[in-house]
């Protein structure tokens, strides 16, 4: 979906269409959650600091988020999937890979099938979506962010190896501004400088990961839409009004914040075994803090003395302006099934 948050915030009120809009806070420690495209000409983004968008902004009008309407609306997208689909991989509630390869309506080509379901998606909602199609999740990926607004980007399998021989680093799909300028810095600016790497050489400077790129720049992906997704980790996390510089007023803190993870964890009916904290510092820089245990947990009574053992491992140095808990590993008890799965912990900002 384009711009989807601000967007529907559009959508919902005639006033802000045509006019930059974020969906967030507006108080000085909030961050902007989306940015509609008129927002974005100013360089405003998606969790951007409020305070530093509006200073791009002048004009920028903040919108209070709506969740329940977006996910209304993301189910009403995700039913006109399933009229071409039943391999359908939500990512958010925003976006989606769709496998197509066998399709409900028997339409011969993913183009015409993409051109279809936005057009249906702009006629029920009244939104507009961009579509990449292509023979991998991650071409498909990055042929979204192509023709974006409202448009698609086909890559043909005769095309794949040009078109990521040319591609910049920075635009790979899963290459964040850290990696693109550690590979910057090993003479990889392009696809083609990537492709010079052998599996050993990338693993030795990236790690497990070298193998994944190894295989991207090759279109080796042994990914399939998965419509089963599990859920990987459950969390919570605030952002405070004003800096927290002592351990013991972190732990007020995130003692509630723990209320919040054990209702979700509840609800979710998962439980965990690595319980992770993580500290935004006033610099905006971040670190996490985890440790996994023997038993699987759900409750704050079993998950908070790890949290407090995390915050006074080591000495906190620097003032806290955003604290956060999640807990990962799960398994979820399903028909008396157990289902166990790891995860790489990720986080929204």
């Amino acid at each position: 979906m384009d711009a989807f948050f601000a967007s529907v915030e559009q959508l919902d009120d005639p006033d802000l269409r045509g006019k930059p809009v974020a969906v967030g806070g507006s108080r000085e420690r909030g961050v902007v959650a989306a940015a509609s495209y008129e927002a974005r000409v100013f360089g405003v983004r998606s969790a951007m600091p409020s305070a530093l968008a509006k200073k791009k902004c002048k004009d920028l009008i903040f919108a209070k988020p709506r969740f329940d309407r977006y996910k209304e609306i993301s189910g009403h997208i995700r039913s006109i999937f399933f009229d071409y689909t039943d391999l359908i991989e939500p990512l958010s509630l925003d976006e989606a890979f769709l496998d197509v390869t066998v399709n409900k309506k028997d339409i011969d080509l993913a183009s015409d099938i993409a051109k279809e379901i936005r057009a249906r998606i702009t006629s029920e909602t009244g939104l507009t979506a961009s579509a990449g199609i292509s023979i991998n999740k991650f071409l498909a990926k990055v042929a979204t962010e192509i023709n974006k607004p409202n448009g698609q980007k086909t890559i043909h399998p005769t095309q794949v190896d040009d078109f990521i021989d040319n591609l910049e680093i920075k635009k790979f799909f899963g290459v964040g501004k850290v990696t693109a300028k550690k590979m910057n810095e090993i003479g990889i600016f392009y696809g083609r400088d990537l492709r010079k790497f052998e599996r050993g050489q990338l693993i030795e400077h990236f790690g497990k990961t070298g193998n994944h790129y190894y295989k991207i720049i090759r279109s080796i992906q042994d990914s399939p839409v998965n419509p089963s997704r599990i859920r990987k980790s459950v969390g919570a996390e605030r952002t405070f009004s004003k800096d927290i510089e002592s351990e013991a007023f972190m732990l007020d803190e995130l003692g509630s914040i723990a209320d919040e993870l054990e209702r979700r964890m509840l609800k979710s009916k998962n439980k965990g075994r690595t319980v992770t904290v993580k500290l935004k510092y006033n610099d905006f820089t971040s670190q996490t803090r985890s440790k996994t245990i023997e038993d699987y947990i759900s409750t704050k009574e079993e998950f908070f003395p790890v949290i407090e053992e995390l915050i006074y491992q080591k000495t906190i140095e620097k003032s806290v302006r955003l604290l956060g808990i999640s807990i990962s590993n799960l398994y979820m008890e399903d028909d008396g099934e157990k289902e166990e799965y790891n995860f790489q912990l990720k986080f929204d900002f």
